[in-house]
């Protein structure tokens, strides 16, 4: 039997943490929403952390993550699309409960139609590049006008905030101008006339800033090797407990 105690007692930590960089900002950690990226990690390690009371578990690629979705079952899981989707596959990505990427009004509605289609409700979140990193995905500020305009039209996918990945550095310190922009961000299109309900979450933060995503505001966070460990190496067969 697979000793899964490591994955329970980082979960532990990490909400820890969580809570006490909200106690920093004084904010209410039950505010803060926890997403334990499980990518490349097998099912295993997701029921693990189901059993230790995680819900919303993220995914980079939707084809590992309908895998997933199969094997697990039924179990009380919300799914969440973290990585770059292509509207070829919106049909698929329809068995998520939200998704995080959202760069463009022709995958809103994609993703839009697809849903209807699939019966299905999905929270959608639009990704803000706010770095200009050639090698991400994202709408820029001029773009996020249009992007919510269509979002108003969509019928079975819900617009509901922004998402951001910023430039990857050493000191999670560094990453907090890009936090605090996405906020100024948010603000700008509430003084324009975005809705406040499309607008309530700022999914950011990782593994190593996610404290000082939420000091700076962060209601999302997403943690993969904090909770999970070490990635399997690309190429390498995904070890269970690793």
């Amino acid at each position: 039997m697979i000793d899964h105690s490591g994955i329970r007692a980082r979960l532990a930590e990490v909400r820890a943490r969580i809570a006490a960089a909200a106690g920093r900002s004084g904010r209410d950690p039950a505010s803060i929403h926890l997403i334990a990226v499980s990518k490349t990690f097998p099912a295993e390690d997701i029921r693990a952390a189901v059993d230790a009371g995680q819900v919303d578990f993220g995914e980079n690629k939707v084809q590992e993550a309908l895998r997933k979705m199969d094997e697990i079952g039924d179990a009380p899981i919300r799914w969440h699309l973290v990585g770059h989707l292509q509207s070829n596959k919106a049909k698929k990505a329809a068995r998520f409960d939200a998704i995080h990427s959202i760069d463009g009004v022709g995958l809103l509605r994609s993703v839009d139609a697809a849903a209807q289609a699939a019966g299905r409700r999905i929270d959608l979140l639009v990704q803000v590049d706010l770095a200009g990193e050639t090698t991400k995905h994202g709408a820029v500020e001029a773009d996020l006008a249009g992007i919510f305009a269509a979002g108003r039209e969509a019928r079975a996918a819900q617009i509901v905030g922004l998402m951001l990945l910023p430039p990857m550095v050493d000191d999670p310190d560094a990453a907090r101008p890009f936090f605090r922009a996405l906020r100024d961000v948010r603000q700008r299109l509430l003084d324009a006339g975005v809705e406040a309900a499309r607008l309530r979450e700022l999914s950011m933060g990782m593994s190593h800033d996610f404290e000082v995503a939420i000091e700076e505001g962060a209601t999302m966070v997403r943690v993969g090797t904090a909770i999970f460990g070490a990635r399997p190496r690309p190429g390498a067969r995904p070890q269970p407990g690793v």
